[in-house]
């Protein structure tokens, strides 16, 4: 586990947070996308400096998170990026509600791939456009975007696609060359690709996390990325994200969105995310292996305990998908886990109707946790 020093649930039952406020003490919380872990240290420092000298007000005009974003993905992925590309928006959900209402209309058609995160569908009707489904496909190596089923839709009259990169539920990453094509897919179709990017600090061991607008002209010419601190340093509360383009086509879209977009996100969100990207890389070096320890420590949980239901090494993140139709619990196996075993799971079926019967569980959290959960789940089978 690295040098991380996880606090025991008794410490941690007493945050404040979402994860921590939703069910009664005797579950085990393991749906909220929070991990467990503390603060990384320059966080904290920063915070807390902050905090010292009552600097809570607005966030200010500043090219230092712009920065702090190009110089972290030059370092992580060797994507060059300009930082005048790099817009700040409150959260990812924010920053792609604001971009859908300027890219279609009410009527458009907007493209998703079940299962896939649940407010995709949320911000596509809150902008008053239909969701259209292209759902992934799953072979033998595991799911992958689906190019037919993703043309089909394109050519029936779709505006846009919210791409999952990497995709949650499953903590898939997509290969260059699927993004390849997709981006040609969009420039045949004019459609325009929303790429939530919000994972891709997170990507683990084996696997390459490819940034949408690296991939080709295209990709550029029709894409925007949305990029944020919240999933890889545990700071969702503190509101900030970026969007990010690197063609002037999309970046006018952008342009047009509300000057008053920077006042509401958190200053104290600001801050943290720039010392994240700039001094974060050792803590999240830790987690990255504590969650690889995790997946791992999940496999063999399952096969020792519960080897009716299956599940795929996540490439990316803390979120398991497990497959627990053989065990006959319907279409939704959290509900009877929370009633039954006391452990709080995300209901699949919320991921679309290829989730029936699947349910998405948070591994970022002690081994003790994640083995106390698979031992009450095994119960209770």
């Amino acid at each position: 586990m690295g040098n991380l020093s996880i606090p025991p649930l008794t410490e941690l039952r007493k945050r404040r947070s979402a994860k921590w406020r939703t069910f009664p003490d005797d579950v085990l919380p393991l749906p909220v996308a929070e991990m467990d872990f503390p603060l990384a240290e320059p966080v904290a420092e920063a915070l807390h400096e902050a905090v010292d000298r009552s600097d809570t007000g607005y966030a200010a005009p500043t090219r230092e998170l712009a920065e702090a974003v190009r110089n972290y993905a030059r370092r992580s992925w060797g994507w060059h990026i300009d930082a005048d590309g790099v817009r700040t928006v409150a959260d990812v959900g924010i920053g792609v509600v604001e971009v859908l209402r300027r890219v279609v209309s009410a009527g458009d058609r907007v493209v998703i791939s079940p299962p896939v995160y649940e407010p995709f569908s949320w911000w596509i009707r809150e902008v008053g456009a239909h969701v259209v489904e292209a759902p992934l496909i799953e072979g033998p190596g595991g799911w992958r975007l689906d190019p037919d089923a993703l043309e089909r839709a394109f050519a029936d009259h779709a505006t846009a696609y919210v791409l999952c990169n990497p995709h949650n539920p499953m903590g898939l990453v997509h290969r260059r060359e699927e993004l390849v094509a997709l981006a040609e897919l969009a420039d045949r179709y004019g459609v325009h690709v929303l790429s939530d990017e919000i994972h891709a600090p997170l990507v683990l061991p084996g696997a390459e996390f490819v940034p949408f607008l690296s991939v080709s002209e295209e990709a550029r010419r029709w894409g925007f990325s949305f990029l944020s601190a919240s999933k890889g340093w545990n700071l969702a509360g503190l509101k900030a994200a970026v969007v990010v383009t690197a063609d002037p086509a999309p970046k006018r879209y952008v342009d047009r969105l509300s000057p008053h977009s920077l006042y509401r996100t958190g200053h104290l969100g600001v801050l943290a995310t720039v010392a994240a990207l700039n001094d974060g890389g050792p803590w999240l070096a830790d987690v990255l292996e504590a969650l690889d320890h995790n997946r791992r420590l999940l496999a063999d949980l399952l096969g020792k305990l519960l080897p009716e239901v299956s599940y795929r090494h996540p490439q990316a993140g803390f979120l398991a998908w497990l497959d627990f139709r053989a065990l006959g619990w319907g279409d939704d196996p959290s509900a009877h886990l929370l009633t039954v075993a006391r452990v709080a799971l995300n209901a699949g079926h919320r991921y679309g109707p290829s989730g029936n019967g699947f349910a998405r569980l948070n591994f970022g959290c002690a081994p003790e946790t994640l083995t106390e959960a698979l031992t009450r789940i095994a119960a209770v089978s």
